[in-house]
């Protein structure tokens, strides 16, 4: 550390401010992010981007995923601290986009589709 005027050596203290990530969320080492996908991969499956640290990845979406169902991608969180080759958990969460402005085929498709589910 530094030199006090006594002529000893003094500790030295940093304060770090880190800034919030637009597309993470921190807790510990793990993140956590916000993944936007549409109806119809929601329902038949398929693939969506996911932002993480080294770049986009492909995550593979179920068919069946709900609102709010939560995939964890393992290591690709914040390096640890202590022992840096070890990694958090990133956590994407499915916020799943309605469509909107449905053309008059498209409102009907839904009409037939929610009539044969009641069947």
């Amino acid at each position: 550390g530094p030199v006090g005027p006594d002529g000893l050596k003094s500790d030295l203290y940093l304060i770090i401010n880190i800034e919030k990530s637009p597309a993470f969320d921190r807790k510990g080492d793990n993140l956590h992010t916000e993944v936007v996908i549409d109806l119809y991969t929601a329902v038949l499956g398929g693939q969506v981007q996911v932002p993480t640290l080294n770049g986009d990845i492909l995550l593979t979406i179920p068919e069946g995923t709900q609102p709010g169902q939560t995939f964890r991608l393992s290591s690709r969180g914040m390096p640890n601290l202590r022992d840096p080759k070890k990694f958090g958990q990133l956590f994407a969460r499915v916020n799943i986009e309605l469509p909107k402005n449905l053309t008059g085929t498209q409102q009907s498709l839904f009409e037939q589709l929610q009539q044969e589910t009641k069947k």
